[in-house]
């Protein structure tokens, strides 16, 4: 297998911005020790959590580089640089790399989408701009284009494409990754498929859900790492409800108002994204206080 740039749970990081628009960078950089001190083994900056795709290049970097900073080696940061004008996310891999990130993930093109061989191409030219290792992002559900797994295959040639975070949901797809690319690292890509996943063969998660349970996340992949499968199921099962409920409008709506409950500044959303309905606002607060999140609002 290809050397991980972490195992465990990767927190798919928010970003949280004042109430003039602008980024928080102090609530971020409270957020970022929150998660260090409760075990996160990895932050993912500037991907669709964070709202990336409503950030211009200047404000994206600036972010991905105070993070790097902020952290200062303690754990791995991987920023996110996909883009669908494979020009623009060169730039963006190049410019991330220069900053001092340990590791690049890059979504697939999306509206103009792309043939398979096109995504061979496409991902080729990222990781042949930068040394740094590359995870691939699979999300049909947001970009319409599927990763294949002879597609993979395929890619687990380049020598610094680790790996892919595979949120497709198809987990017989995941398991036919897993069989002809046994050195590329799988990560789930969806919290309630983290065990699914993992167990056959994946090295953890990117997560939505360790932005508010960092502990549990991570607790999840050690055990069944270090083959607690029952402890590992448990926690996997007991996270269900609340990892429905941060799914019950788009992602990030729900995990920032959650944030915002546990007395964060993060309720500001960018256009086109808004704030969460009132019934949906009921739902959430419900599952987080039954999964034993302590709400300050």
């Amino acid at each position: 297998m290809k050397k991980p740039i972490f195992t465990g749970s990767g927190v798919a990081i928010i970003t949280p911005f004042a109430k003039d628009g602008s980024i928080d960078f102090e609530e971020l950089g409270k957020i970022l020790e929150f998660q260090i001190e409760n075990e996160t083994d990895a932050i993912i900056i500037c991907g669709t959590t964070g709202e990336s795709a409503a950030m211009p290049d200047s404000e994206h970097l600036s972010v991905i580089d105070y993070t790097v900073k902020k952290v200062n080696g303690r754990i791995p940061v991987i920023a996110g640089t996909g883009s669908n004008d494979t020009a623009h996310g060169i730039n963006l891999c190049k410019a991330a790399e220069k900053l001092g990130v340990d590791g690049l993930l890059t979504v697939t093109p999306y509206y103009n989408k792309t043939t398979q061989r096109g995504l061979v191409k496409h991902f080729t030219a990222l990781a042949n701009s930068v040394k740094i290792p590359l995870i691939l992002y699979n999300v049909p559900s947001r970009t319409g284009l599927n990763i294949k797994p002879d597609t993979l295959l395929e890619l687990s040639k380049v020598e610094n494409i680790i790996g892919i975070k595979e949120a497709s949901g198809n987990i017989t797809q995941v398991a036919h990754m897993a069989a002809k690319c046994p050195d590329m690292v799988i990560y789930s890509g969806n919290d309630d498929q983290i065990i699914p996943i993992m167990s056959v063969g994946g090295l953890g998660v990117i997560s939505v859900l360790a932005n508010i349970e960092p502990k549990k996340t991570h607790d999840m992949c050690q055990k069944f790492l270090d083959k607690d499968t029952e402890g590992a199921m448990k926690l996997q099962l007991e996270a269900m409800e609340v990892i429905d409920a941060l799914f019950c409008e788009v992602n990030p709506i729900p995990v920032k108002k959650a944030m915002s409950l546990m007395g964060y500044n993060t309720d500001t959303l960018r256009l086109p994204l808004c704030e969460i309905s009132p019934e949906n606002e009921k739902y959430l607060r419900r599952a987080l206080v039954n999964y034993g999140i302590k709400l300050v609002k």
